[in-house]
């Protein structure tokens, strides 16, 4: 049995993501036309490609099944900014079911300032539940970088509408908090609600940056989002600190 149709019929479905199930699969496999086996080894490369994709994933849940249940809820924490000269520092919680499908999803250092904004919408759609936390300047330069990270980290994981049973957090884990923790080595690499995390921390944090912008445009906080460029430490030598300079991190005073 052949496609019933044309090539250009072919491309108009593949083109509108019509879903192209298993028996049109086998019937486009048997049709020798030229052309729809031309479309016919694209479309089981894309097949290929979802089934590793799917396969990927399912391996960053290992954790998420490991201390969840039907009952328990696992949240995974991540923060974004512990390195730039100015700025506060963000953290994201987030609760993902094992097996949501978010193609694309990994460490937020990993991925395209688009591919961020992609993913952190498609995540707000498609997870459990996700909350940003702060901590600010004053905070940081106040209690040290890590105390701001982790003050960060608890409020986002407070700021949550889900009761939340076990943390993931990348790295270290988090002092002072009541809940059960684990702490995991390159976490988001490893953990879908840890890499999801750290999603939504970069975007959320990069966001505020480009309206900090706003405000000191010297400075080119929309590209640098405040880390120690090259770039930056001549607007510091120039212009001097700003109110959203850390005034405790090396370089700040000094502008080199």
């Amino acid at each position: 049995m052949a496609f019933p149709g044309t090539v250009k019929d072919l491309e108009r479905m593949i083109n509108s993501n019509t879903t192209i199930d298993d028996e049109l699969m086998r019937i486009l496999a048997a049709d020798q036309r030229a052309g729809i086996q031309k479309l016919y080894r694209v479309l089981l490369a894309r097949k290929r490609a979802d089934e590793a994709e799917k396969e990927r994933l399912n391996k960053l849940f290992v954790w998420e099944r490991q201390l969840g249940s039907p009952e328990a809820v696992v949240a995974g924490v991540d923060e974004a900014g512990r390195g730039p000269l100015a700025g506060p520092v963000a953290a994201a919680a987030v609760i993902l079911e094992p097996g949501t499908f978010l193609p694309g999803l990994d460490d937020s250092k990993r991925k395209s300032p688009k591919e961020r904004d992609f993913l952190a919408a498609l995540l707000k759609e498609r997870c459990r539940a996700w909350s940003v936390g702060w901590a600010t300047v004053e905070e940081i330069d106040s209690r040290n970088i890590l105390q701001a990270s982790f003050l960060a980290m608890k409020r986002a994981l407070m700021d949550l509408p889900v009761q939340v049973d076990y943390v993931l957090v990348d790295g270290t884990e988090i002092a002072g908090l009541t809940l059960p923790q684990k702490a995991l080595v390159k976490g988001d690499r490893v953990s879908a609600s840890i890499a999801a995390a750290s999603i939504l921390a970069k975007v959320a944090r990069d966001r505020l940056m480009e309206e900090m912008h706003e405000l000191y445009p010297q400075y080119g906080f929309n590209r640098h989002k405040g880390y120690p460029t090259r770039e930056h430490f001549a607007a510091l030598a120039k212009y001097g600190p700003c109110p959203i300079h850390r005034q405790s991190f090396k370089g700040v005073g000094e502008g080199k």
